[in-house]
C-alpha cells in the first residue's frame, strides 16, 4: 500500500508539473504591469487562491468519478489530452495584465481554473479516490510549477523526449482509470494479461498517433 501511495503521489506531481507549465506564464503576464511589491503580493495571493480552488475542484472530481462510466469517459478524455500534448503546435496565451492588485489576482485565479481542468481530471484519476494524495500532490507540485516552470519549460524545449515521457504518463493514468471503471470490472477482474495489454496498447497507441500526426503535418508544409 505504501508503494502504491508513493507511485500515485509521484504520478500526480509529474502530471501537475507537466500540465502546469503555462500557469506560471499566466501569473507573470497577469502581474507584469504592477509595481514590484504589488507584483509579489499578486503572485502569492493569486497562487494561494488558485491552489485552494484547484484542491476543491479536484476533490469534487474524485467524488464525481464514482458515477458509472465517468472513469471510462475521464480516461478517454485524458487520452485525448495526452495525444494533444505531443502535437507540435504553438499556442499563444492572451492574458490581459491587471491594472491593480485585485485585477491581477482575479486574472490569475480565473486563468488557472480555465487552464487547469486537464490537471484536475488527471490528478483525480491518479489519486484513486484518495483525498490526501490530491492535497499532498498539489501542495508539493504547485510551488515547483511557480518557481521552477521556466527551468521545466527550458528542458522540455531542449529535450523533446520529456514531452513524450509526460504523454506516456498521462496515457498510463488514462488506462488505469478505464481499468478501474466499475462497469468494466468483470472484464479486467483476474485477467492481468488484458490489464497490462491495455496499458501497453494505450501508451504505445497515443505516442504512435502523436508522432504520426506530427510527421504528416511536417510533410504537408
Amino acid at each position: 500500500m505504501e508503494t502504491d501511495f508513493l507511485i500515485s503521489l509521484l504520478q500526480i506531481i509529474a502530471i501537475d508539473i507537466l500540465l502546469g507549465g503555462d500557469n506560471a506564464i499566466v501569473i507573470a503576464l497577469a502581474s507584469r504591469n504592477l509595481p514590484e511589491k504589488q507584483r509579489n503580493k499578486a503572485i502569492f495571493l493569486g497562487t494561494g487562491l488558485a491552489i485552494v480552488v484547484r484542491v476543491v475542484l479536484t476533490i469534487v472530481a474524485v467524488y464525481l468519478l464514482n458515477i458509472p462510466f465517468l472513469y471510462l469517459a475521464g480516461g478517454i478524455l485524458l487520452l485525448i489530452i495526452a495525444y494533444k500534448l505531443i502535437l507540435e503546435e504553438d499556442e499563444e496565451l492572451d492574458v490581459k495584465a491587471g491594472k491593480n492588485l485585485s485585477d491581477a489576482v482575479k486574472t490569475i485565479v480565473f486563468a488557472d481554473i480555465a487552464m487547469g481542468l486537464d490537471n484536475v481530471l488527471a490528478i483525480a484519476g491518479a489519486a484513486h479516490g484518495n483525498i490526501i494524495l490530491v492535497v499532498i500532490g498539489l501542495l508539493v507540485s504547485v510551488p515547483i510549477i511557480i518557481w521552477g516552470s521556466k527551468i521545466i519549460l527550458h528542458f522540455m524545449e531542449r529535450f523533446p523526449v520529456l514531452i513524450y515521457i509526460g504523454s506516456g504518463v498521462l496515457a498510463f493514468t488514462a488506462a488505469g482509470m478505464i481499468i478501474e471503471e466499475k462497469m468494466l470490472h468483470t472484464v479486467f477482474a483476474d485477467n492481468t494479461i488484458l490489464e497490462y495489454g491495455l496499458y501497453l496498447f494505450l501508451i504505445i497507441g497515443v505516442l504512435f498517433a502523436g508522432i504520426l500526426t506530427n510527421s504528416i503535418k511536417r510533410k504537408a508544409k
